[in-house]
C-alpha cells in the first residue's frame, strides 16, 4: 500500500501589529525620517496598513529599503515585493498587510500620499 504523505501545515499568518513593529523599528534603526503610519483598512483592498517615510538622498532611500527587506526576511516575514530601486526617488516595499513607501523629501512633498490616504472616504457626500 502506498504511504500517505502528510502535508505541512501552512504557516500561521503573522499579525499586522507585529509586522508594523518590525517595520517601524527597522526604519528607525536605518535613520529614516518623518515616519507616519496610516491605517487603510476599508479604504483599499490592497493592504490594511501603510507606512510612509523619507530618506535624505537617493542613496539613503536605497539603503533604507535594503535594510528593511533584509530584516523582514530574517524575521520570517517572507520576501516582500519591491518597486523603484533603480532610481530610489520613491521605493515601495509590499510586505502584504503593510505597504511601505520610502521617499526622497522632495518627491514625498510632491505626491503627498499621506493626505490622500488619511482622508475620510466614509463621509456622506449628500
Amino acid at each position: 500500500m502506498a504511504q500517505s504523505r502528510k502535508r505541512a501545515a501552512p504557516a500561521a499568518p503573522i499579525p499586522a501589529p507585529e509586522l508594523i513593529d518590525v517595520v517601524t523599528a527597522t526604519l528607525e534603526d536605518a535613520k529614516a525620517e518623518n515616519t507616519v503610519h496610516i491605517e487603510i483598512a476599508g479604504k483599499s483592498s490592497l493592504s490594511d496598513h501603510m507606512v510612509v517615510t523619507s530618506g535624505r538622498s537617493q542613496r539613503h532611500v536605497g539603503a533604507i529599503a535594503d535594510q528593511l527587506v533584509n530584516t523582514l526576511r530574517e524575521k520570517g516575514f517572507g520576501r516582500p515585493r519591491i518597486e523603484g530601486l533603480p532610481h530610489c526617488d520613491w521605493v515601495l516595499v509590499d510586505a502584504g498587510d503593510v505597504v511601505i513607501h520610502i521617499f526622497r523629501p522632495e518627491v514625498r512633498e510632491f505626491y503627498n500620499i499621506e493626505k490622500m490616504w488619511s482622508a475620510d472616504f466614509s463621509a456622506d457626500k449628500a
